[in-house]
């Protein structure tokens, strides 16, 4: 079937969140709404507003030397460096200024750092950001990884997510499914309602899109 995108406008700012409705395969789960975050990721003027909402949601007092890009997030995690220094939030690294980075997967799904990125990472405070945050699965690993390196976990936030905590850390959104998709579900595969009912999937998805059938 055709996937049919519909749009979802936040009444608090210029952003809108982008949906399919279906059955959906990631590598983690079956969920039931694709959500489409192509636009906000890679659209400048969108990346912008989703980083001045997202660093608005913490203090000044906030201590972020590192901003972790998880699924595609480079964009957005400039902007959000570039409002965070602009609004005179503290830093502690000797240049007094913000990392921004990405990380690299390796055939295992780990996070791993190489050596000119590490002191990016080691003795820093950062702070993960990522699309799409349902499972959890993917910030674990961001958290996993950080600490491996030696660097302090100091705060979780992305575009969309169904979780108001990961792992012992708050989740900052800008959409939630507490203001949209309240129907939203993500379930194992062997525990999916639509598999169980006959339904079939209509597209693989990830961080880079969908393939449907």
């Amino acid at each position: 079937m055709a996937i049919k995108i519909m749009q979802y406008p936040n009444p608090k700012n210029s952003l809108k969140l982008r949906v399919a409705r279906g059955h959906f395969a990631t590598s983690h789960s079956h969920i039931n709404y694709y959500v489409d975050l192509t636009m906000t990721k890679h659209r400048l003027s969108e990346a912008r507003e989703a980083a001045k909402q997202l660093a608005a949601q913490y203090k000044p007092n906030t201590v972020i030397d590192t901003i972790l890009c998880l699924d595609g997030t480079e964009v957005i995690g400039a902007c959000m460096a570039s409002e965070l220094t602009k609004a005179g939030f503290s830093s502690i690294n000797a240049h007094n200024t913000i990392y921004v980075v990405t990380p690299e997967h390796t055939t295992g799904s780990q996070l791993i750092f190489r050596e000119n990125i590490r002191p990016m990472i080691t003795g820093k405070h950062v702070m993960i950001l990522a699309a799409s945050i349902t499972t959890g699965y993917t910030v674990e690993g961001g958290i996993e990884a950080i600490k491996y390196y030696g660097g302090m976990t100091v705060g979780v936030c992305g575009i969309f997510s169904c979780l108001d905590k990961c792992f012992g850390y708050p989740v900052s959104s800008i959409f939630n499914t507490k203001d949209v998709l309240g129907d939203y579900e993500s379930k194992p595969s062997h525990e999916c309602p639509m598999c169980k009912a006959g339904m079939k999937v209509d597209a693989i998805v990830n961080t880079y899109g969908f393939s449907s059938f």
